[in-house]
């Protein structure tokens, strides 16, 4: 909602401010520099990235048209997930979870989390390390180290689809000069032709600049943006989910392995210390 509000008040602006001049739209709506625009720079793109770069990016792409899913409520269900296991390991020792982490889909606790079961890199990363963990080979430093590398080749995973948005966007204004070229020269070979003609080519020769600069910047360039946001917010929850482990590991009651992760989240969605407590009662309650 917040992109399209946003489209609505670029594209609005602009386009707005024309028509108020005394333009008319109908001046800027040239279909053939929109295909050379377009084309080139989806031929571009597609040569630029390899083939799983190619169908990274295109998964990527719905994620910045939709409203994060990582709000206050996801995180309160993830730290409460996480004091649930750590209350059970504590109370039963670390092989109760064996079957849970083995099967978090068929999980009672996991169950209770829905939001957590349908993010797959969440899912993953509290099971592999809490198999890791039953394993009982790794130490606390080694298990760091682990999780730090993981986190590293996660973020670089996420940042290739972004990259490959930001360059399409950065580029767009050279495909808009291509095509306004490609515009003059076909003017130049119309001299022969009355002046309105003349102008009604080199006017549609501008238009190839001005919807380069504009796809590139007021539209692909804010979801390039996005899609950065989303890979940033993504990495925080798994960081969130590694302070709390290693808190654990170094025999730190439930509930203070679960303040340690609080303390990890960005203050616009941590909940507060209140609303953790009141949620891990009603949780406790169920």
């Amino acid at each position: 909602m917040a992109l399209l509000i946003g489209y609505i008040l670029s594209l609005g602006a602009i386009f707005g401010g024309y028509v108020l001049e005394g333009g008319h739209i109908g001046g800027l709506m040239q279909p053939f520099e929109l295909l050379m625009i377009g084309g080139g720079a989806f031929g571009a793109f597609f040569a630029s990235t390899f083939p799983k770069g190619f169908k990274a990016t295109l998964k990527a792409f719905p994620t910045a048209l939709k409203g994060s899913t990582y709000s206050k409520a996801t995180y309160l269900e993830l730290l409460t997930l996480l004091n649930d296991l750590f209350t059970r390991m504590r109370q039963n020792g670390l092989m109760s979870l064996e079957g849970d982490v083995e099967d978090p889909r068929a999980s009672e606790i996991f169950k209770k989390y829905p939001r957590i079961l349908a993010d797959h890199h969440i899912l993953e990363f509290i099971t592999d390390y809490m198999r890791l963990m039953i394993g009982g080979n790794l130490g606390v430093m080694e298990m760091e180290n682990l999780m730090d590398v993981n986190l590293e080749t996660h973020h670089r995973e996420m940042e290739g689809p972004i990259h490959a948005m930001t360059r399409t966007a950065d580029s767009m204004p050279a495909f808009g000069i291509v095509a306004a070229v490609m515009g003059v020269v076909h003017t130049m070979a119309s001299v022969d032709q009355p002046p309105a003609v003349l102008g009604e080519l080199v006017g549609a020769a501008l238009v190839g600049t001005f919807l380069g600069i504009l796809i590139g910047y007021a539209i692909l360039a804010p979801i390039a943006a996005r899609m950065e946001d989303r890979a940033q917010e993504s990495t925080k929850m798994l960081e969130c989910i590694k302070v709390a482990l290693l808190a654990t590991m170094n025999a730190y009651p439930p509930q203070v392995a679960v303040e340690f992760s609080r303390k990890v989240l960005y203050s616009n969605e941590r909940p507060s210390f209140t609303e953790l407590e009141t949620h891990l009662r009603e949780a406790k309650g169920k």
